[in-house]
């Protein structure tokens, strides 16, 4: 959930943007004295800063002047009831991403935000035509009161748009909870889920709750339910089917009423062909099945989500992060095999040994514009084809010389007897004319 701070010297002006900045999902923080933010506040923690133009004490150019003095670089936008021309250039010159007069319908608010930040739940950015089919389907489903099975692979943000569900649903105002079945061994699972009484088993020295009665009246998420243990899997299905749970050493069923969320990574129908999974507990738990994609599928989105990416950084490491057009055609060649997780590390990694606030990308990587340009190859070979060319023509024209080909290309020695192994270039294919 993103967070939003207001800044507005008009209590009720404030108040009611909070609750609609509330309605629509962010997670809004009121200020009514900009003096007070610069104490009292780290921007870094924010994803968008709403300020009005006339407070007393300092205006809101004056605050965005001081915003930027200290380096943070979150966007913000300027609302005022006395608006100019020279104000709103102004405020664009210091840096206001939008400005905005009053009043206005908080409709165009909402859209100048989404504007600004693309549209995400918890950092699930979705700028792609199959995440935004996707999210209108999580949407229906929120509503209804159904057991869902999400799956996708590790880092597609299963957990992510399980909390979507809960928020959007009628429990939104109850608990969520979550447990990772695949981080908790199978003699402990069970106390986790169903609790236990005290003196049960050794160590059990007080009554315990289990995460089913912790997520009453809310949701409970079985994270990767694929990783439990065969014997456990039933006791599991009892709970789901009576809806009451038996605490370990306990005499009486405890009712309860939870939504159930599923994730699993894995093929489920073949861990059940596989004897692994029981299928009666899959068809319990796969009464909505939902798959989202991985970011090899959704392109579209994987810019979107490394600008979301820096400009949190930006504003926690104080400076003005962008991506070089080099390094979005990295982004955009690589097939991010641990999806967004493995993306938004790389982005971290990139911007912490970055020297310049124009992050470029890793020294090996050859930008296909280069290969096309120096190879001469056509738009239709592949990345990867490209780039075995362009290293066995230049070495061709340099002889052989790993060192002259390194330095011709911009890449190390290292990468080029790297890229020799990995493409299988010998000596005999660098010899042929």
């Amino acid at each position: 959930m993103k967070s939003v701070l207001i800044v507005d010297d008009e209590v009720d002006m404030a108040a009611a943007l909070k609750e609609s900045l509330k309605r629509c999902g962010f997670a809004p923080v009121v200020y009514n004295n900009p003096a007070s933010v610069l104490e009292e506040v780290n921007l870094g923690d924010f994803s968008l800063v709403i300020t009005d133009m006339k407070m007393p004490r300092m205006n809101g150019i004056e605050f965005l002047t001081e915003i930027r003095k200290r380096g943070f670089f979150v966007p913000v936008i300027v609302i005022t009831g006395y608006g100019t021309v020279e104000n709103a250039v102004d405020a664009m010159k210091m840096g206001a991403t939008d400005y905005i007069m009053k009043p206005f319908p908080f409709e165009s608010l909402r859209k100048v935000i989404e504007r600004i930040l693309p549209p995400d739940e918890g950092g699930l950015v979705i700028s792609s035509p199959v995440m935004k089919n996707l999210m209108s389907i999580i949407k229906d489903i929120a509503r209804n009161d159904i057991t869902v099975l999400l799956s996708g692979e590790s880092g597609t943000g299963k957990e992510v748009m399980a909390k979507i569900i809960h928020r959007g649903s009628p429990r939104a105002n109850g608990p969520f909870v979550a447990i990772n079945c695949a981080a908790i061994s199978a003699s402990l699972l069970e106390s986790e889920l169903f609790g236990h009484e005290k003196g049960a088993f050794t160590g059990a020295v007080e009554k315990r709750r289990g995460k089913f009665e912790l997520a009453e009246k809310g949701t409970l998420l079985l994270d990767e339910v694929s990783e439990m243990d065969y014997p456990l899997q039933a006791k599991l299905l009892r709970a789901l089917q009576e809806r009451e749970v038996d605490r370990i050493g306990g005499k009486t069923p405890i009712p309860v009423d939870v939504r159930i969320i599923a994730t699993t990574n894995k093929d489920l129908p073949a861990e059940v062909a596989a004897g692994r999974f029981r299928e009666d507990l899959f068809y319990r738990l796969n009464v909505f099945p939902v798959t989202i994609p991985p970011l090899r599928e959704r392109k579209e989105d994987i810019i979107a989500l490394a600008e979301f990416f820096i400009r949190n950084l930006s504003g926690k490491m104080g400076r003005a992060f962008e991506l070089s057009e080099g390094l979005q055609s990295y982004l955009m060649d690589n097939e991010w095999k641990g999806n967004v997780r493995e993306l938004e590390n790389f982005v971290y990694r990139i911007a912490v040994i970055s020297r310049s606030d124009l992050l470029q990308p890793p020294v090996e990587y050859i930008p296909p514009a280069v290969a096309h340009q120096e190879a001469g190859l056509t738009s239709s070979g592949t990345i990867k084809d490209m780039q075995r060319d362009l290293i066995v023509k230049t070495l061709k024209d340099n002889n052989g010389n790993r060192t002259r080909t390194a330095e011709v290309l911009g890449v190390s020695v290292r990468t080029i007897r790297n890229k020799l192994k990995e493409y299988a270039i010998t000596d005999e294919e660098v010899r042929g004319r």
